[in-house]
């Protein structure tokens, strides 16, 4: 703030620099006196200002230049509470403050925060300032790490890397050098210079009596030499300078994705650059307690606040690198009050539009979406799922393979403009695979009638899908929950009518069997080749998310079952097996080979819906049982098999009836 003084009041009176051309900050670690010292060639402080400001707590001198300034003034401040200084008793014992005004002479403010201070006037044999500030911290016995070259870096680096002015470290670097007894005698009369050399025995024994020297050099190290990119206008920042200060940011070894440089101005101000990598962090969806909310750094007028603010970006765009400056937000600001700052709702706002605005982009690049698509579908369904407001942007944003895209993926929007004229609803699967929903017997039907159909095969699908109901006015429809319509021409209406007619006692027979197991059993038009499938309720879990909840570690399994569907049973009434199956049951109501091959048909049903068996020995002893029929095998031959069969609690013996009506039903 004090070199921002002097600058500002430069513009209208140069000579005020004279006295001091360079204006900077420099850090000085003192490490035999135990002292840190930090010098600025600021405006500095007259003695009146030394005792109004720093001789009274919450007086602000930065605050009372600015009301002092004319409204509409090109210049940013930092502190504006005055409080800030004292701070320096968190680590300093004693506070000594050197400074020179123009208009006045060195002054020396000293107080050891015991509620008096002492200001004199500096006597000419002190080290004089030409101008500016230099304070003295006599460092507390376990705040002595703040001497170290490391620890002090870290923090200008953190806290003000992005300051327009330069901060300068003062360092020692130590380096060996041997020389021989001529050159130590040589070297010796430099004295008093501040490189002096130690002398260091290191070998007598060696025939020529060498020595090695530890030389110390003392220079200024420039701390802050990252400048602050978004300060500029996007038009004059090169793609190197964007990629310099990705990496510096994101310590990525890759080149940033793509990149969205923007200033909003209005009610409130604020410059941001957002960074989208090319790979997503291997840890993007750990538990909350291991991760960082998100990697956008907040500053305030180039000062570093928290890299980790839960208001700033939600969740799902927790991959976005970047930085917010802000000039509206208090410096002073803690994280309580910053959580209720409704500023940072409006630059939340903002910054989501702005990442959608920069997908869009890359969305236009085919090739580098899919790499984009590859490394971020996960957090763009994420965003479907918490994300109301931006739903049906993000929506337009999802691949999926479908039966009619091949390899490649295809977007919703290219899903709409294929449609047939006279289908209303977008059909889509779910599933474990896209291997497993290729072949589903319940794509059957709609392949045949040339209905596209996408294959969602991503866990999350299922939580994303719940929520995006619709897309531009289509109503997204499961293929494997009931209450699917399928078109059809008035011969296929009056056919099927004629089928469910008679194969409505077969349905009754089933449910009998099956009791408990499926909820109804209905004649279907959903189906092409398998006899039957095993759908969901159209508001339940589908068979693919019973399976993903199934697998949570944690899931509770009281509620989840209320959330399982009830199975209903649709039977294809033109399948070959239904067909004699009906016949059978018409023939002999009482044929217990009929039973087994209901069971048969409930079992396969269950995989082939992507359900997991309940009693997996029991449909192979099943299996065992019809290849023993197809074997000829007879029961009695295999005596161990039979002790087997008895353990089955759903099967009838069919040791009564002949085997050659099992093989006809087969």
């Amino acid at each position: 703030d004090a070199l921002d003084k002097i600058r500002y009041l430069s513009l209208t009176d140069t000579a005020v620099l004279d006295s001091d051309k360079e204006l900077e900050i420099r850090i000085i670690p003192d490490k035999a006196n135990k002292c840190l010292i930090l010098e600025d060639s600021g405006i500095g402080m007259t003695k009146a200002d030394l005792v109004n400001n720093l001789g009274t707590i919450a007086k602000s001198g930065t605050k009372g230049f600015m009301e002092a300034l004319s409204a509409g003034a090109d210049i940013s401040m930092i502190g504006q509470f005055g409080v800030g200084f004292y701070s320096a008793y968190l680590v300093a014992d004693k506070v000594t403050v050197q400074s020179k005004n123009n208009d006045d002479e060195q002054y020396q403010w000293e107080s050891a925060a015991g509620g008096s201070f002492v200001v004199t006037k500096v006597e000419e044999g002190a080290t004089p300032i030409a101008r500016g500030t230099r304070i003295t911290l006599q460092l507390k016995e376990d705040m002595q790490e703040y001497l170290e070259e490391k620890r002090l870096k870290e923090l200008v680096k953190k806290h003000s890397e992005f300051i327009g002015f330069p901060i300068k470290l003062y360092v020692e670097k130590e380096t060996e050098k041997e020389v021989t007894d001529d050159d130590e005698e040589e070297e010796e009369p430099k004295e008093g210079e501040d490189d002096e050399p130690k002398v260091e025995d290191v070998d007598e024994e060696k025939e020529k009596k060498t020595k090695k020297v530890k030389q110390i050099t003392k220079s200024w190290s420039h701390l802050n030499e990252q400048k602050p990119i978004w300060m500029r206008k996007p038009e004059d920042v090169s793609d190197a300078e964007y990629g310099a200060f990705y990496k510096s940011l994101s310590a990525d070894w890759e080149e940033h994705l793509a990149v969205k440089h923007f200033s909003v101005e209005g009610q409130l101000e604020f410059r941001a650059v957002l960074f989208c990598p090319k790979r997503a962090p291997f840890d993007a969806f750990e538990g909350a307690n291991k991760k960082k909310h998100n990697s956008i750094k907040l500053y305030v007028r180039r000062v570093f606040i928290m890299d980790n603010c839960e208001d700033l970006m939600p969740e799902w765009l927790s991959f976005v690198k970047g930085v917010v400056d802000s000039e509206d937000l208090p410096l002073n600001i803690s994280r309580e009050s910053l959580q209720q700052n409704k500023i940072l709702r409006v630059i939340k706002k903002n910054l989501v539009k702005k990442t959608i605005d920069l997908i869009s982009e890359i969305a236009e690049d085919s090739e580098k979406y899919a790499k984009f698509y590859e490394q971020f579908s996960k957090n763009i369904k994420l965003g479907i799922h918490e994300d109301s407001q931006n739903r049906a942007k993000l929506a337009k944003f999802l691949r999926y393979h479908s039966t009619k895209s091949g390899e490649e993926t295809t977007s919703l929007d290219d899903y709409v403009s294929r449609m047939t004229a006279d289908q209303e609803d977008i059909y889509y699967v779910t599933g474990e695979s896209k291997k497993s929903v290729e072949s589903s017997p319940f794509l059957e039907k709609l392949k045949k009638k040339g209905i596209e159909v996408l294959f969602m095969v991503d866990p999350i699908d299922e939580y994303a899908v719940q929520q995006l109901k619709e897309f531009e006015g289509k109503k997204l429809v499961c293929a494997t929950k009931e209450g699917l319509k399928i078109s059809e021409t008035e011969d296929e209406k009056k056919s099927f009518e004629e089928q469910k007619a008679a194969t409505e006692g077969l349905c009754k027979l089933i449910k009998e069997v099956l009791d408990d197991k499926v909820e109804k059993v209905v004649v279907s038009n959903r189906l092409e080749q398998a006899p039957c499938v095993l759908v969901t309720g159209e508001y339940g879990w589908s068979a693919n998310m019973e399976r993903i909840m199934k697998a949570q570690a944690l899931r509770d399994s009281s509620s989840s079952a209320y959330m399982m569907s009830k199975k209903t049973m649709e039977v294809n009434p033109a399948n070959p097996i239904v067909v004699s199956l009906r016949e059978k049951v018409s023939a002999d109501q009482s044929d217990k080979t009929v039973k087994d091959v209901i069971w048969m048909l409930y079992d396969t049903s269950l995989l082939t819906s992507g359900f997991s068996l309940d009693e997996p020995t029991t449909f192979a002893n099943r299996i065992h049982r019809l290849i023993k029929l197809g074997l000829s095998i007879d029961e009695d031959d295999e005596g161990d098999m039979e002790g087997d069969d008895e353990d089955i609690p759903a099967l009838e013996s069919s040791d009564d009836a002949p085997d050659s009506t099992m093989e006809e039903v087969d």
